[in-house]
């Protein structure tokens, strides 16, 4: 566990969420308001006033919520290649892209990758997604349903990156990622400006469920673009609010990152969190995680599955990546850190549905 003690004090004082972003997600097909799920046994357990799980098992008929960053950086990135305003139709869009011969390239551990396929079949135009080598099968054929051509790489997740980079500029494709790095920010940032809609929901659903804001949010961290829409958001309120974001013990890029403090790159190995399996974090998540990020948890393969079975008896049927900041609020709480007591609101972040996947020892 990576303890920051000033982040309690920092504040967010960059540009705001732009607030036309929940307007646009509202437009597209299967647009739904996912659940924030109470469970009153888990605090009363943990001696924590309130515990809450934001449940993205079933997100426009995808089981992640990673379908609205990618809906809006693509949309805002076609926009802006075809020369459209915001205020443009997807009908607009369509007839743009397909007017430039337009193609979308990406590269995934598994959820990222269909979003974009799904966006890319709402405008009718192609999309390549690399994969890494160690992505099962059932995982690659979701995202061919989607339309989009799979390409399996001979490497982990950070090679699979370097593939999707060449095969943009090989192919004169639009590369969409939610990884940032020197000369990549603007569309990665606009993937975090995407998220913005699962936060302004949860605050509504909160208000209305119990009628004061979260004190603690518990975020997954991959290349950390979700972790850092979070930040960003929590850190602007006031009182500013505690974050806390979770690691797999395999394949925590941002816990190492943090103990150097630096973006430091790792050589990961399996866990069942697939999606959470990435090397480095991007560059411009780094700069808003290592200021606001009050504490970085890893936590096993053997917790998750623990976790992940007792959200599933409460009816939260999410995957491993969804279970594994339950797992991080029990070490808190078991380690007594963050001041969590019976006055405390822990929001849950579930990123991700069931699946399958091998059961650790």
């Amino acid at each position: 566990m990576y303890l920051n003690l000033s982040a309690s004090s920092w504040t967010y004082e960059g540009p705001p969420f732009n607030p036309t972003v929940e307007a646009f997600h509202r437009r597209l097909p299967d647009y739904n308001l996912t659940p924030l799920v109470s469970l009153p046994g888990l605090a009363q357990q943990l001696g924590i006033g309130h515990v809450l799980v934001k449940d993205e098992s079933q997100r426009f008929g995808l089981p992640a919520f990673k379908i609205l960053g990618a809906s809006w950086a693509i949309y805002r990135a076609i926009a802006v290649r075809c020369k459209l305003l915001l205020t443009c139709s997807l009908e607009e869009l369509r007839a743009a892209a397909g007017a430039q011969n337009l193609k979308l390239v990406a590269c995934t551990e598994g959820n990222w990758g269909r979003a974009v396929a799904r966006m890319a079949k709402y405008l009718q135009i192609p999309a390549t997604i690399f994969v890494p080598e160690s992505m099962d099968q059932a995982a690659q054929d979701k995202i061919s349903s989607e339309g989009a051509k799979v390409v399996v790489v001979n490497g982990d997740y950070d090679v699979s990156i370097k593939a999707a980079r060449d095969g943009a500029e090989n192919e004169n494709g639009l590369l969409i990622m939610d990884v940032a790095w020197p000369g990549y920010e603007e569309i990665p940032q606009w993937v975090v400006e995407g998220y913005s809609t699962m936060l302004s929901e949860t605050d509504r659903q909160l208000k209305a469920i119990v009628g004061k804001p979260a004190t603690h949010a518990i975020a997954s961290v991959g290349v950390g673009s979700w972790a850092q829409a979070v930040s960003m958001h929590y850190k602007a309120k006031t009182p500013t609010g505690t974050v806390i974001t979770v690691e797999p013990e395999t394949a925590a890029c941002l816990k190492a990152s943090l103990d150097a403090a630096e973006i430091t790159p790792i050589i990961t190995r399996h866990t069942i969190m697939d999606g959470m399996c990435c090397g480095t974090v991007s560059s411009t998540a780094w700069k808003i995680l290592q200021r606001g990020v009050d504490a970085s948890v890893t936590v096993s393969d053997v917790e998750v599955h623990r976790d992940l079975q007792y959200l599933h008896s409460q009816g939260i049927k999410n995957g491993p990546c969804g279970a594994a900041p339950l797992s991080a609020v029990r070490k808190l709480c078991k380690e007594k850190k963050l001041s969590l007591s019976d006055d405390s609101v822990v929001i849950l972040f579930s990123t991700e549905g069931a699946r399958a996947y091998e059961v650790p020892d």
